[in-house]
């Protein structure tokens, strides 16, 4: 697991490998660790944050805490109904994703705990086996969760908007294309994706106009 040592030490390995991305981290310093709490409710709000932007994502998971005080459980959200997810902010995919989850985890299809000891592969295999959960849900929870060090969102639109700026590229990247260039930056490929946030947080009003981008998070999914 990534601390906040460790980051900083291997962003000074990526920074001696890679200029553009040492240029990141002379101007800025080491990028925070954006850590998550593990569990459903952060698993809920990633799902979330799915395809809109992260204020939109925040302000319905801030009802949702309100509507489910005093914790966001599997067996609490079960006992909303369509029509209070939706005054939410949940739309009917996300209300399938969500109750698909919560079931999964009340009746032992999955187990987050477990995930912790799991390498990398073995845990996206045990998230993407739930509907809803994409590459890119799974990648951010290793990333932000389990604080796994070479973690790589290729489909996040963010990282590609940041790449685009900081390496000169004609076009945004797409996700193959975000893969090939990471793959440089192995296995540190999750401090790689901080640098870039970073970078793409500290646009210049000068730059080209970027996606929306919610206050204390890094995140739009570009395709899973």
């Amino acid at each position: 697991m990534l601390d906040a040592a460790s980051l900083a030490a291997r962003a000074a390995l990526l920074a001696a490998r890679e200029p553009a991305l040492g240029a990141v981290l002379a101007r800025l310093g080491p990028p925070p660790l954006w850590d998550r709490p593990p569990g459903f409710a952060t698993l809920l709000h990633i799902i979330l944050e799915q395809q809109v932007s992260l204020a939109s994502a925040r302000a319905a998971f801030e009802r949702l805490k309100l509507a489910l005080a005093p914790e966001v459980t599997p067996r609490a959200f079960l006992g909303l109904d369509d029509a209070q997810l939706l005054a939410v902010g949940f739309s009917r995919q996300k209300t399938r994703y969500g109750r698909e989850l919560a079931r999964a985890l009340l009746e032992g299809r999955l187990d987050l705990d477990d995930l912790a000891g799991l390498q990398d592969a073995a845990a996206r295999a045990a998230l993407t086996a739930l509907k809803g959960i994409g590459p890119w849900t799974a990648e951010i929870y290793l990333l932000m969760v389990l604080l796994r060090p070479d973690a790589w969102p290729r489909g996040d639109l963010a990282l590609a908007s940041a790449a685009r700026t900081l390496f000169d590229l004609p076009a945004l990247p797409g996700p193959t294309e975000l893969e090939r260039m990471a793959e440089a930056w192995r296995p540190h490929r999750a401090v790689a994706a901080r640098l870039l946030w970073s970078h793409y947080l500290q646009k210049p009003p000068s730059s080209p106009a970027l996606p929306p981008l919610g206050e204390g998070s890094k995140t739009r999914r570009l395709g899973d």
